[in-house]
């Protein structure tokens, strides 16, 4: 079938990362062996970040968002809204100090954005990344399409790091905090209207498709439509991806928002 020819080739595993994630899961049990307790929620955020970091990007799993705009929005969604508040969680305040002692750390930190204008820079790209003709060019290049997602985690990073930062210090609290917050839940929601408008209104194909087309020799104006499984060809995929992401999105706004997060867990 024309899907399987599409994946043919995606389903592998990405072992520089599954040895890099390894890597720094080791020294991450090292460095802590004497320092917390491996009941503590601390190292269960960390590993589960990492686990779910190496199944979005890494794993055959990553191919299927080729085929349905929902599954690929669903990744994204983990990719920036869950993943880095689990990471930063998982992070103690020891390991914390001990790498920003390290100089190449220290010059990377220098080039961090403020949390709000990282918020601003973030909401532009992932919008930009998702406007479908500039999604189509962007996937046409691994390195490209790859140094994007990095440069968008990285922001991601910067958001929720006053919101679940290691050091408690660096933490907004109270009154800023939710203000904080609302304003990451009403930035964002631009780009999950465009793709539910486009999805009502424009009928836009999934822009992956296009790699489809060029790697069967098809015409570019080729309808993949009916070429996609059953559960993918529906009209209502870019529908349901916007709305997901909404979802997934509010949803990890919700427990920073208690008056005990559960994110801030352990004490150090």
């Amino acid at each position: 079938m024309f899907y399987e020819v599409m994946l043919l080739g995606n389903l592998i595993w990405n072992v520089p990362l599954l040895v890099f994630l390894i890597s720094i899961s080791i020294v991450y049990s090292f460095v802590l062996f004497t320092n917390i307790r491996i009941y503590h929620k601390k190292p269960l955020f960390f590993f589960l970040s990492l686990i779910l970091l190496q199944l979005l990007i890494g794993s055959p799993l990553t191919a299927f968002g080729h085929l349905s705009f929902s599954i690929h929005m669903i990744q994204m969604s983990i990719l920036f809204f869950i993943i880095p508040p689990l990471l930063l969680a998982g992070i103690p305040k020891v390991l914390l100090e001990l790498t920003f002692k390290l100089p190449l750390v220290k010059k990377i930190s220098k080039l961090f954005l403020s949390p709000m204008l990282a918020l601003f820079l973030f909401s532009l790209l992932f919008f930009l990344y998702h406007v479908p003709v500039i999604l189509g060019s962007i996937s046409q290049s691994t390195f490209l399409h790859n140094g994007f997602l990095v440069l968008l985690f990285i922001l991601s990073i910067q958001i929720w790091w006053p919101i679940v930062s290691p050091d408690p210090k660096q933490r907004f609290y109270n009154e800023q905090r939710k203000r904080y917050l609302f304003l990451n839940g009403f930035i964002l929601m631009p780009a999950c209207i465009l793709f539910i408008w486009n999805g009502i209104f424009d009928n836009v194909q999934n822009p992956f498709m296009n790699q489809v087309t060029a790697l069967m020799c098809l015409p570019p104006q080729a309808d993949t439509t009916n070429l996609l499984p059953s559960l993918f060809s529906t009209k209502y995929d870019q529908i349901l991806g916007g709305a997901l992401m909404l979802v997934i999105h509010k949803f990890s706004l919700i427990h920073p928002i208690r008056p005990t997060n559960p994110l801030e867990g352990d004490v150090d």
